[in-house]
């Protein structure tokens, strides 16, 4: 696994080879807005190293993971949606073809906001 792939675009994003909206940036993790939202709130959190999915995750990235999963809640209140438990929030991680993913650059989908939704 390398740690940057030229030919990713959320590569490309992390490098500010493409602009982003961002939500969040930390020394491991960058965070922005999906541009193409199928919710009210709608960003995704990515790791800064090029991971294809989460089938390639080990023991290695645990820590990673966790922080991601621990910003969410913060993320997604700071972005607007509401309290729980009349609020709330998704979190998504498309995997593989068969799972959805459409860039193979591990990525975590935080949807919320009033329902319905137009998709998800």
């Amino acid at each position: 696994m390398s740690d940057h792939d030229p030919d990713c675009i959320f590569c490309k994003i992390v490098e500010g080879k493409i602009p982003s909206s961002k939500v969040h940036e930390d020394d491991e993790i960058l965070a922005f807005h999906d541009i193409h939202p199928w919710a009210p709130v709608h960003f995704l959190m990515v790791p800064k190293k090029h991971m294809a999915s989460l089938a390639q995750v080990g023991p290695e990235h645990t820590a990673m993971l966790g922080r991601m999963m621990a910003l969410a809640p913060k993320l997604a209140f700071q972005e607007g949606c509401r309290p729980y438990p009349q609020g709330g929030f998704r979190v998504v991680i498309n995997t593989g073809d068969d799972g959805g993913q459409e860039v193979h650059h591990l990525h975590v989908h935080v949807f919320g906001g009033p329902r319905p939704w137009t998709k998800g």
